[in-house]
């Protein structure tokens, strides 16, 4: 049984004492203590972890202004705090053992839009592309653009004064800041352009002011012999550009630009925004070697272009196994007789189409000379002009980071000085010498960046979870620093310092990292903000953060290997956030979204069950042994009497196990996650892991004793519909079922059933079949049934039949056999196996009739490949079980074109699962609905909100509505409901159960339009 995880109560008594006082002042956040949330944000995109001591989500400039008053009192002084946005760093900025302070669930606002003069005001956890959505309508975009834009935070990009691509001639972010809303640690606030005037004489927002401005004046000779002149100049703090001697102004924005969150809280920020091109172009470069590609970087700056972006052919091949080549395998071919090795994609966008044409031809003329003399090692290019196709080759780029971390192997690319920046003559030069230097470690790596500005992002694989790399990974830093000293450059081009600040001192040089510290001193003398980053105050004796500090691989190692091998689908996440996708027609991750609750996400969920096995492990358990018993034992009386009583008892009680089930009872098993996360963390692999294990300690609910025995009941409900449909339609029956069993909006059995529609169709006969020839047996499709379909939606299968007589086929009809998902999504996985083993033995003995079996539940399809392979391994045999889609599409050979043509479009809303794991499928239903004379166009949705039983739960109901109101509901709003078309059956039941339409399923558009003939 499950031993009970008591948590230590290791909360400080003056952080308990703080957080319940703050809790009695006007402070309107939320404010979370318990051990899961802390632990959701004691990681971000770094290899560092450090546990906070609370997490604070304020909704207001006042809020925060709120907890910093009371921090600043003389009993708080122990009180730090750490700002945090979207977790997207990958230095560990927003890492503290004190109090996070995130602004991304509430503060995420676009406040006032300026059209006329092209800016906007913000609050800054409003994430980039979120920014972009809201602008776009009036023709503008914030143009500093990062590989995480669609999770990352303003207020993180301002923290660290991210840049991207395209930074040669759209800046930094500090370039597009035109003032920001400051709070300081004694609670004062300064708005930074002074439109709310001088701060009070005797605030810190007064006393940095002035100090800082004081240094930037009488040390300029200073700052600019150190400060090098490269396009990424130096973040936190920039001295430099703050102060402009030619009309003696200073900005104090731009020392905040970059303070990794060390001066003050940045809780607005205004600014100005750029127009969006009418052209844009990309050309596609190719070469032999990756070294070509670099040493022709200076040729592609005097191209002129906005930007060029690197790619080594480690990162493309990452990306060929990956779901997201199938959205640009034809725009990045192979050149015929040549490995290509490298790629550069120069952009050149322009608000004169005339122009652009004029720049991407001079460049193609010399490319092409280039490639007839064998020059540079270019072997081809590819030119690009549509926006949306460009779109999906910079989201290929953008998850180029993602992708490195899904290296097979214990060591994984990881990034601690993967932003180094030199100018870019030296680029070639310098990365020859850092592969010499990861050469002599015998180290793989992976490389991609940005060569027009000399920076380039290498990622060095280790396996942290060794004591002995982890120690390579310090030597090979210092060696970093030293090398990019030698070629003129910094090691931080664009990531901030983090946990690299350590290197400051060398950096500065002892003068001027003393007048930094007198900055730190002015603005936070206590060494409350972010203590450790960059500087610590002049009257500090507290130490600055380093690079060989707690990193994730201390805690992972703890746990034996072999379950760390078991359960890579959690070990492996390596913090990348993609699961943040601001995006609602993004599929993962739909609870997310709607919560805003960093652990109820894929990064999250992983790091949880992460800490949940690492303390198992600590206590002794063996935990693989513990899940074998469940799979292979019985049930006794004795057990169950023990999980009643434990779950009564221990209901309110201390137990680590109960916020993990918290955090993992939200997640609906879609499996996007499974596909699009790049690292494929797939929750619900591990999540019906833990729910198993779980429940030998606690006893399950009601309801989930109801899912898991679904598919046994139904063929019994099935005999007496019109009974069961009239019990379910009664009032009390729902009350019932609502509070007694927390199960809500039951669906109706199909009156007729199935059996019933079908009877006059050839029954199954496997000797007959087996009997036939193989030209016989080619006119046959057998119907594989699911429990949804066939007893609650009859009329889809039906249809099927009827479509499937119509092409000229003979349908017949399986008996029913289990499918199991949904035993597999709550935790019956001896049931799951016995019940998989089962239906995989009839269904591979079917097969061997060599007739296509076809089901029209894309869920309940892939669980045959997905869950079936998982449970059972080479015991599942080979059989495979179609789509629709994926038996239409290759036969349209033999399908004869109708001769009308269908005016009218219809619109295609696919299954989340089905779309993120067959990433081809709408293309293949658009093409199938061509060649039968119909226009079929994909809706860009999320997850429905439904996932089978998830949306019928009644704890689960409010999250239900509200993730079918992110992209679902919006989009029927807007589209003829009567030609809207779903693949799924939970799709279906939910659009059904609010729209109160029934709407229908490809297959049967495909016959109404063949029936039109």
């Amino acid at each position: 049984m499950l031993p009970r995880l008591d948590p230590e109560s290791d909360l400080d008594s003056s952080v308990r004492k703080f957080v319940d006082e703050l809790r009695g002042t006007r402070f309107t956040g939320d404010i979370e203590t318990q051990y899961s949330s802390r632990l959701a944000v004691a990681t971000d995109n770094s290899v560092y972890q450090q546990l906070p001591q609370a997490v604070v989500h304020p909704k207001t400039t006042d809020d925060v202004a709120c907890l910093a008053r009371l921090a600043n009192s003389p009993r708080f002084n122990s009180i730090k705090f750490s700002p945090r946005g979207g977790g997207t760093g990958t230095n560990g900025q927003s890492l503290t053992k004190g109090i996070v302070v995130d602004l991304s669930r509430h503060m995420n606002n676009v406040l006032e839009i300026n059209e006329a003069e092209g800016w906007v005001r913000v609050q800054t956890g409003v994430v980039k592309d979120q920014l972009n959505d809201a602008v776009k309508p009036f023709g503008y975009f914030f143009s500093p653009d990062l590989s995480t834009s669609n999770r990352a935070t303003l207020g993180g990009m301002i923290n660290t004064d991210a840049s991207g691509q395209g930074s040669l001639k759209y800046g930094k972010t500090s370039d597009h800041v035109m003032s920001l809303t400051a709070v300081f640690a004694d609670g004062s606030i300064l708005e930074s352009d002074l439109s709310r005037g001088m701060p009070t004489e005797g605030e810190l927002a007064y006393e940095a002011f002035h100090t800082t401005q004081k240094i930037c004046r009488e040390k300029r000779d200073e700052i600019e012999e150190k400060f090098p002149p490269l396009n990424r100049f130096l973040t936190g703090y920039d001295l430099k550009n703050a102060y402009t001697p030619e009309n003696d102004h200073f900005d104090i924005t731009r020392v905040l630009c970059g303070a990794e969150g060390s001066l003050a809280f940045i809780t607005e920020a205004k600014l100005d925004l750029t127009k969006i091109p009418r052209a844009r172009t990309l050309v596609n470069v190719k070469y032999k070697s990756f070294d070509s590609a670099l040493r022709n970087a200076p040729f592609m700056v005097e191209a002129n272009a906005l930007s060029v972006e690197t790619i080594d052919s480690k990162v493309l091949n990452l990306a060929k196994q990956d779901i997201v080549w199938h959205s640009v395998s034809e725009l990045l071919t192979d050149v015929p007789g040549h490995d290509m090795q490298g790629i550069n994609m120069v952009e050149y966008a322009s608000e004169c189409q005339e122009e652009n044409a004029r720049q991407v031809g001079a460049l193609t003329d010399k490319l092409d000379q280039m490639i007839v003399n064998d020059q540079a090692g270019i072997i081809g290019y590819q030119v690009c002009d549509d926006v949306e196709s460009i779109g999906r080759i910079y989201a290929m780029r953008k998850k180029a980071v993602g992708l490195l971390g899904a290296a097979k192997g214990k060591a994984k690319p990881i990034a601690f000085a993967e932003d180094t920046c030199v100018p870019p003559e030296n680029l070639a030069d310098f990365i020859a010498e850092f592969r010499q230097l990861l050469d002599a470690h015998s180290l793989h790596y992976g490389m991609f960046g940005h060569v027009d500005a000399g920076v380039l992002h290498v990622r060095p694989a280790l396996d942290l979870c060794d004591p002995k790399q982890e120690e390579m990974m310090h030597k090979i830093s210092d060696q970093v620093v030293s090398l990019v000293a030698k070629y003129g450059g910094l090691m931080w081009g664009e990531h901030g310092k983090g946990y690299r600040s350590e290197y400051g001192p060398e950096f500065f040089g002892e003068s001027l990292f003393r007048d930094l510290r007198r900055i730190k001193g002015a603005f936070d003398p206590k060494n409350k903000m972010n203590p450790g980053k960059i500087c610590t105050p002049i009257d500090s004796d507290e130490s600055l953060v380093r690079v060989s500090d707690v990193k994730r691989g201390y805690f992972d190692r703890q746990i034996e290997v072999d379950v760390r091998d078991s359960f890579k689908g959690a070990m492996e996440c390596n913090g990348n956030g993609l699961c943040f996708n601001y995006d609602t027609a993004s599929p993962m991750c739909p609870s997310m979204k709607v919560t805003a609750d960093r652990r109820h996400s894929p990064k999250g969920r992983a790091g949880i069950v992460r800490e949940w096995l690492r303390q198992l492990s600590e206590a002794g358990v063996d935990i693989l042994d513990l899940e074998q018993k469940t799979l292979t034992g019985t049930s006794s009386i004795k057990s169950l009497i023990n999980r009643v009583s434990n779950r009564i008892s221990d209901k309110n009680a201390h137990d680590f196990s109960h916020e993990v089930y918290e955090a993992l009872n939200g997640c609906l098993a879609c499996k996007a996650c499974a596909s699009q996360c790049p690292i494929k963390v797939d929750v619900p692999s591990f999540r019906s892991r833990f729910l198993n294990i779980y429940h030998t300690r606690y006893q399950r609910p009601i309801k989930d004793y109801l899912v898991s025995n679904i598919e046994t009941m139904l063929p019994v409900l099935s005999m007496m519909p019109r009974v069961v449909n009239g019990v379910l339609s009664w009032p009390w029956t729902q009350k019932l079922t609502a509070q007694s069993i927390g199960y809500v909006d039951s669906p109706y059995l199909s009156v007729p059933t199935l059996a019933k529609r079908t009877s006059k169709l050839s029954q199954f006969d496997f000797d007959k079949l087996k009997a036939m020839s193989e030209a016989q047996r080619s006119d046959y499709v057998l119907i594989v049934q699911d429990p949804f379909t066939s007893f609650y939606d009859a009329t889809v299968v039906e249809d099927f039949a009827h479509l499937v007589t119509r092409l000229g086929k003979t349908p017949i009809v399986l008996p029913f056999k289990p499918n199991g998902k949904a035993q597999h999504v709550k935790g019956f996985l001896k049931q799951f196996a016995e019940n998989a083993q089962s239906t995989s033995d009839f269904l591979q003995q079917v097969a061997s009739l060599g007739i296509p079996m076809v089901g029209v539940d894309p869920a309940l399809v892939l669980c045959y490949r997905d869950e079936y392979v998982e449970a059972l391994g080479e015991r599942r045999g080979d059989f495979e079980v179609l789509t629709v889609h994926e038996w239409l599409e290759p036969n349209l050979f033999q399908f004869e074109s109708p001769n009308n043509q269908e005016a009218k479009p219809w619109y295609l809303l696919s299954h989340c699962t089905e779309k993120t794991k067959l990433p081809n499928a709408e293309k293949q239903w658009s093409k199938i609905f061509a060649h039968f004379g119909a226009k079929l166009d994909a809706v860009s949705v999320g997850c429905c909100g439904m996932a089978g039983t998830f949306g019928h739960e009644t704890d689960k109901l409010q999250m239900s509505k509200d993730i079918y109101a992110l992209s679902w509901k919006v989009r029927l709003q807007d589209l003829p409901k009567e030609r809207c078309l779903m693949t799924g059956y939970s799709c279906r039941s939910q659009v059904k159960r609010f729209e109160d339409i029934r709407a229908r399923h490809p297959l049967q558009a495909l016959l109404r339009i063949l029936q039109a003939e």
